[in-house]
């Protein structure tokens, strides 16, 4: 079908102003008991008797204890204490609630002061699976640099996990409507991909609430939703469902559905940069009841996948800013000594058109107006310069449609309709303007976008469309919009166009050049960081999964650690990878788990800045301190309380943990990877001392830091702290083939603690039979003294020193090894350096099984 349609949309908010987190009912493959914070039972859903084989259900106001078992009301207790804001949502497995009846799966939030427990019957027996599922999925992942084959990757792998028929990436647009950008389909559907939803498809309150709640479940359309009881509370509103997993849905949500065919659908937020960026919209076309752990994995994927599309979108961003170098490059070499701008515009035209195709361009400079190809002439253009004027400075503008900002735009629409705007100083107001033409479109939408509004079966509101088949839509009015890279290289044509007002002059030419020098002195020192981050991380993964006894528990440790990871980047990249405060750092932490109550906790002492090399290895340790703390030590109760005292000498310093007035401690009786980090990460990494003592009293530990890394900034001000522990203050070889000749010792060369631990593991796992990590030169050069090896991995980079001579004494020794490097420009120094191969950050099993690979043929001669 195809119709002409006006620019202006029509403006519909029927669908917003739906309280779709207060529906008052949830769907029936679970139940709902809602509870206040001394026990007594709010709320229940219809089904709460039923769902745990009870001959009746139980009164409004009597306690939960009375129904649930011992052990279930310790377990939800623990799990409650735990929750520490109103969108924490903490997870049980094979819980049995009552006697005689289960396992369940639960979830449990707060929320208005009740304590919601949500349940559901356990398919616990699928978590292992699922688990190992995950890690093969990411690596998949990590390999694609491109973020649409990225997108039908994952939307590959997600059906494949969760056995839906549809699975589609819906991005939202600049508009807000949203576009099918990859999609996985079962065989015998017609495919959405491509088409286009208009923005009331998703109202704003559901957009909203998909970012406080990212997984949605709908298991049947056609069920009939489970009331709650009472639906008002004593205080006279609905019960508020926003983070509930088995919340009902919208009538009008269940009808738009219906009418395109689907029983039960998935919906998982893609969130980027803390905005939503689009969602996992899957279809089922029977109903489907996804086991919780299965969901639990499939939002812990969804998070995964965020983080790999936010990398790719960095990487995309990186060559928008190459490609802005390029430009302001060419322009400047474009332009004759002391030329005006609005002289050079015949010059300059063709390569700012090269780089963002315009139909037109205007320059207006110090009074003086020029005007090349469809634009508007000068007293078109002046009409315009009152409505410029009062727009922000040094603000680019950038529109399809001007006359939809600018009225007096109307007057050249016959050859100019779209703008890009771009400020070139302050005052007085100057401008350089790309223009282009009209361009009638055709946007191809699922079903006619336009919801008429009529009285249905729900009253009054927007019905959902009935075809959902390809329907055309002519645009008249509007040129071709302004792309992402286009826009992202208008920053550096402004400040190319800049230089050039100014006539710059060759001394600033010269730091141009310096600062090119550096810059990229800067991107290569970014680069190897980045690359050991990311190695970094993956050991975190393979490390934690051992302590791991569930899908839940394997995100939370995995999500805890690599946000210690990155409170600690914040913090010494705010001031350009600068040294960073020791106290923010415990605060940080501390606010986590006691967010609102740092008056537990007293910082005393003196004041230091950690430099950024052993920042992040003290973060980790202070998380696992924090956390343990907040689990079983002082911090697990109301009463208990936390010192920590910091000295400072010439020698470095000296961080001393006290808890005390907790509850009775001892110690674990099996050390995990937490306690790994804890007892060794500064020794190994940073050459300094740790040590832990499990008093009845409460957990001691006392940590020293070498000076080398250490400022000492003063005594630690009491008052300022005082301040901020108020509690009333705001929450701020390949695959598969045999190596036929292995080495039986290999020395491995790394100074990343976590990175040597899963490369020796790793290696171990492919068959070496022995494994030797060495941190230092020293270390490396005593061992090939004392020890002979067939193979060795050497980091390149060593923090203060290069692995260079042990490279030497490698050659004389005629042992053949490899260099594992962030550095892209090493692969050019291997002959001169001895070296086999290079390793490139963050390697992993396949790299190693192919410098195995290549070792054994060139043993076998």
């Amino acid at each position: 079908m195809n119709e002409h349609v006006d620019l202006d949309p029509v403006d519909l908010t029927n669908c917003d102003r739906e309280p779709i987190h207060q529906i008052g009912a949830i769907q029936n493959f679970g139940a709902l008991i809602a509870v206040t914070t001394d026990g007594m039972i709010a709320h229940r859903s219809a089904n709460f008797a039923e769902m745990l084989s009870l001959s009746e259900p139980p009164q409004i106001g009597t306690q939960l204890s009375a129904l649930f078992t011992p052990e279930a009301m310790s377990a939800i207790g623990r799990a409650s204490g735990m929750l520490n804001d109103p969108e924490s949502v903490e997870r049980l497995f094979a819980v049995h609630l009552v006697g005689g009846k289960g396992p369940f799966d639960c979830a449990i939030h707060n929320t208005d002061g009740l304590t919601v427990i949500e349940f559901e019957p356990s398919a616990s027996d699928e978590m292992d699976r699922q688990l190992r599922s995950l890690q093969p999925i990411l690596r998949q992942l990590e390999r694609s640099d491109d973020l649409l084959e990225l997108c039908q990757q994952a939307a590959d792998r997600l059906r494949d996990l969760l056995g839906f028929d549809r699975v589609m990436v819906y991005r939202f647009q600049a508009d807000e409507s949203g576009a099918v950008i990859a999609e996985s389909v079962e065989e015998g559907y017609d495919s959405f991909h491509g088409l286009r939803y208009p923005r009331t498809d998703i109202p704003q309150q559901a957009r909203r609430l998909y970012l406080r709640n990212r997984f949605r479940i709908i298991s049947d359309t056609l069920a009939e939703p489970v009331p709650i009881e009472p639906q008002i509370r004593a205080e006279g509103e609905p019960l508020d469902l926003s983070m509930s997993t088995l919340r009902a849905v919208s009538p009008i949500h269940i009808e738009y559905l219906i009418n395109m065919g689907v029983r039960a659908s998935l919906s998982i937020s893609i969130v980027i940069d803390g905005k939503l960026w689009g969602l996992f919209a899957c279809h089922h076309y029977a109903p489907k009841v996804l086991p919780y752990s299965l969901r639990t994995a499939a939002e812990l994927f969804s998070e995964l996948f965020s983080l790999t599309a936010e990398r790719t979108i960095g990487k995309e961003r990186a060559s928008v800013q190459d490609a802005g170098r390029s430009l302001h490059d060419q322009l400047m070499r474009a332009i004759a000594g002391g030329e005006a701008l609005v002289e050079a515009l015949p010059t300059l035209r063709p390569i700012i058109k090269r780089a963002i195709p315009h139909d037109g361009i205007s320059a207006y400079v110090d009074g003086e107006y020029r005007a090349l190809g469809a634009a508007p002439d000068e007293s078109e253009f002046m009409a315009l310069m009152p409505a410029l004027n009062s727009s922000a400075t040094s603000r680019t503008i950038a529109s399809d449609s001007l006359v939809k900002r600018i009225p007096a735009a109307a007057a050249f629409a016959d050859r100019a309709v779209g703008a890009l705007i771009i400020p070139v100083s302050r005052s007085p107001r100057d401008y350089v303007i790309l223009w282009r033409r009209e361009l009638k479109q055709t946007v191809t939408w699922a079903g006619n976008p336009e919801k008429p509004v009529e009285l249905g079966p729900n009253g009054a509101r927007l019905t959902p469309r009935k075809s959902f088949e390809a329907w055309q839509q002519s645009v008249t009015g509007k040129s071709a919009e302004w792309t992402e890279i286009e826009l992202g290289l208008v920053e550096s044509l402004r400040v190319t166009l800049l230089e050039v007002i100014l006539r710059v002059t060759d001394e600033l030419a010269t730091e141009r050049a310096k600062a090119q020098r550096q810059q990229e002195l800067l991107i290569a020192e970014l680069n190897h960081r980045v690359r050991n981050i990311l190695n970094l991380i993956r050991g975190l993964i393979n490390q934690s999964r051992h302590e791991a006894v569930n899908v839940d528990e394997f995100a939370r440790l995995i999500g805890g650690r690599i946000n210690a990871l990155a409170s600690a980047h914040d913090n010494i990249t705010r001031e350009n990878w600068s040294p960073a405060s020791v106290t923010e750092l415990i605060e940080t932490e501390a606010e986590a788990y006691v967010s609102g109550k740092l008056d537990r906790i007293s910082i005393v002492g003196d004041e230091a800045l950690v430099s950024p090399e052993a920042y992040t290895v003290l973060a980790l340790v202070i998380h696992e301190m924090m956390t343990n703390s907040a689990k079983y030590g002082s911090l697990c109760d109301k009463s208990g309380r936390l010192s920590v005292e910091i000295a400072c000498d010439e020698s470095g310093m000296t961080i001393c943990w006290k808890e005390t007035g907790g509850p009775p401690v001892r110690a674990p009786e099996r050390r995990g990877f937490g306690s790994t980090i804890i007892e060794k990460s500064i020794p190994f990494e940073l050459n300094g001392r740790a040590e832990l003592d499990f008093k009845l009293s409460g957990v001691e530990a006392e940590f020293w830091i070498p000076g080398r890394f250490i400022t000492h900034k003063g005594r630690i001000d009491a008052a300022s702290m005082a301040e901020r522990a108020r509690p009333n203050r705001k929450d701020t070889g390949m695959q598969g083939e045999t190596i036929e000749t292995l080495p039986s010792r290999v020395l491995l060369v790394e100074d990343g603690m976590i990175i040597a631990m899963d490369t020796e593991e790793t290696l171990r796992d492919l068959g070496v039979a022995e494994v030797t990590i060495a941190a230092k030169v020293s270390s490396a050069l005593k061992e090939l003294e004392a020890e002979s090896y067939d193979l060795a991995v050497l980091d390149y980079n060593l923090g203060t020193e290069s692995s260079e001579p042990v490279a030497v004494k490698l050659n004389e020794l005629g042992v053949p090894f490899w260099l594992a490097t962030g550095y892209g420009e090493m692969a050019d120094r291997l002959e001169e350096i001895g070296a086999l191969g290079v390793l490139t950050k963050p390697y992993g099993k396949d790299e190693l099984r192919r410098m195995l690979g290549k070792y054994s043929e060139i043993a076998k001669g």
